[in-house]
């Protein structure tokens, strides 16, 4: 039987691929649809649910998973990891965060899925759909940043309290775009299957091999 750190990236590696296959021959989804209207107003589907502040949040939330929310965050775990002697470790994660943003724009590319255009868009957009950006690099940035931590402290319970955050984080992140109506619900379930599996595979081969080269 595979062990957790096996099966949830394989998982998750299938279902990406099922939904690229679909999306690419022209499959559309129902559930996305009814899925996006669940975070609007019944009455008026260009409204979000909630007060102006709770829509503001919202929105503070999705500038974690944005470029530069990222890259402040990976950059603090680099610089982290550096100064703790773990250098090797340190650009081992810049080089994974970085082709993970080159990926995420090449897929957007090739797939061009087009947006969602049944609600107005409550925050401005500038690529394709699939899969969603924020989803994908905040899943990858964090998890991966958890897993070399992990792999630094050579502490589970620490390793599981990062894995812990991070996926608090990515998850009201991936919420974020579907109620500000610029996903797809599948773009951003897309995203998150895509994160992990980048992540985890960054963790075991790329991580480990650092992590040996540093100093003990």
């Amino acid at each position: 039987m595979l062990q957790p750190r096996l099966l949830v990236p394989t998982a998750a590696g299938l279902v990406f691929l099922g939904l690229v296959g679909l999306i690419m021959s022209g499959h559309s989804f129902a559930f996305d649809t009814r899925l996006m209207l669940l975070f609007r107003d019944a009455a008026d589907p260009s409204v979000p649910l909630g007060p102006a502040w709770f829509q503001e949040a919202v929105r503070d939330m999705t500038a974690f998973g944005s470029f530069v929310g990222l890259a402040f965050m990976a950059l603090t775990a680099v610089l982290a990891l550096w100064l703790c002697g773990y250098r090797r470790l340190a650009a081992g994660l810049v080089v994974s965060l970085l082709a993970a943003l080159v990926v995420s724009n090449g897929l957007k590319m090739v797939i061009g899925r087009e947006r969602p255009d049944i609600v107005a868009h409550t925050a401005l957009t500038f690529t394709a759909s699939f899969p969603s950006g924020h989803a994908f690099l905040s899943a990858t940035t964090l998890f991966t940043i958890a897993g070399f931590v992990g792999l630094a402290s050579r502490r589970r319970d620490i390793a599981r309290f990062c894995i812990l955050m991070a996926a608090i984080i990515v998850g009201l992140v991936g919420l974020s775009r579907i109620y500000l109506g610029v996903h797809w619900p599948t773009d951003v379930i897309g995203g998150w299957c895509l994160g992990i599996v980048w992540a985890s595979v960054a963790t075991a081969w790329l991580g480990r091999s650092m992590a040996r080269s540093d100093p003990a």
